[in-house]
């Protein structure tokens, strides 16, 4: 059965009689959380559980936790960590720390019903890469970005939790932030290749990923969200066949209403529509509009669903302290 081609976010912390009703009958394929939907763990647990019982199914349920910036889930219940790019340039053996990191990050996010984490960021960070992105990047060449990432991934997949490599086929370039604007890739295709496409393409295995809202002008005036060339692109070249869903549909580096926004991205070739805001009408019109997952996205779904494993047995002080002395 094929499910909505759209991952959709509660509007507070509990689950109104309204969304269980509309999560109900539109079926998203999966659900991300956000700071507004989060207080307490017990009150976390309780949302996790009732999202996946509003559909009837253990459907994914994504957060953005990458620690510094961008982290939902925070103190005093939870740990706050560096901006990633800091850690990569302090820590001694920065490859094994990020999997420290995420490893315990993992254990964090699955102990309130949450399996996949939007991390790692990917992007190759430039000098002038845009603020709101630069220090949440895992290097500044290609080779750390790979080991880093990688790195993170299974850290991630060791504690039962889906990493999700973002944002593809390269937002490093962008020298506008994208939830204003659209940023532009101020490069030839060939020196992408070697720097900005490597990451993604080193990673090609791991089983979600995130489309850019940025232009690379070599191949037209779209966005990638919403370019067949570069969707073609990401399968092709970087070689990636999980499931691709949209960055937030939202955003304003997209024109149109944001159900035409979700439609574009889809015909493009993205596989489902990513919508943070938990806005109702915007909902109601992204699931009218966008309708249900291809048969190649449901595919790729499940085999993406089926990477969901029982974490491994951890140590978490041990590898907390293991952390801190990398770090000192």
């Amino acid at each position: 059965m094929a499910h909505g081609a759209f991952i959709l976010a509660p509007k507070g912390s509990e689950v109104t009689d309204w969304e269980r009703g509309f999560f109900k009958d539109a079926d998203p394929w999966a659900f991300i959380l956000f700071a507004r939907n989060i207080d307490t763990p017990d009150q976390l647990r309780r949302l996790t559980n009732d999202l996946r019982d509003t559909v009837g199914r253990d459907a994914l349920v994504l957060i953005d936790q990458e620690g510094g910036r961008v982290q939902r889930m925070r103190s005093p219940y939870w740990r706050e960590w560096l901006p990633p790019l800091d850690q990569a340039e302090t820590a001694q053996d920065a490859a094994r720390a990020f999997w420290l990191r995420y490893r315990i990050i993992a254990d964090e996010l699955r102990s309130v019903g949450i399996d996949a984490n939007c991390a790692p960021t990917c992007d190759v960070a430039q000098p002038d890469t845009h603020p709101f992105l630069r220090n949440r990047c895992l290097g500044t060449d290609a080779a750390t970005v790979i080991a880093n990432a990688r790195a993170s991934a299974e850290g991630h997949l060791a504690g039962g939790v889906l990493p999700i490599l973002k944002h593809m086929p390269g937002h490093g370039r962008g020298k506008v932030d994208s939830h204003l604007g659209l940023p532009v890739a101020d490069v030839t295709l060939v020196e992408a290749s070697v720097t900005d496409f490597a990451p993604f393409r080193a990673l090609n295995d791991l089983p979600l990923g995130m489309s850019a809202h940025i232009v690379y002008p070599a191949m037209g005036d779209r966005p990638a969200t919403q370019n067949p060339d570069m969707i073609r692109l990401i399968r092709e070249d970087i070689g990636f066949n999980g499931l691709l869903m949209t960055d937030d549909i939202s955003m304003e580096a997209l024109n149109g209403t944001v159900d035409q926004r979700g439609l574009v991205s889809l015909q493009a070739g993205c596989d489902v529509v990513l919508h943070c805001n938990g806005e109702a009408a915007e909902m109601e019109a992204i699931a009218k509009t966008c309708g249900q997952m291809s048969e190649a996205a449901m595919t790729r779904a499940e085999a993406a669903a089926a990477c969901r494993k029982t974490p491994e047995p951890v140590d978490i002080e041990a590898i907390e302290a293991e952390l801190n002395a990398l770090l000192a």
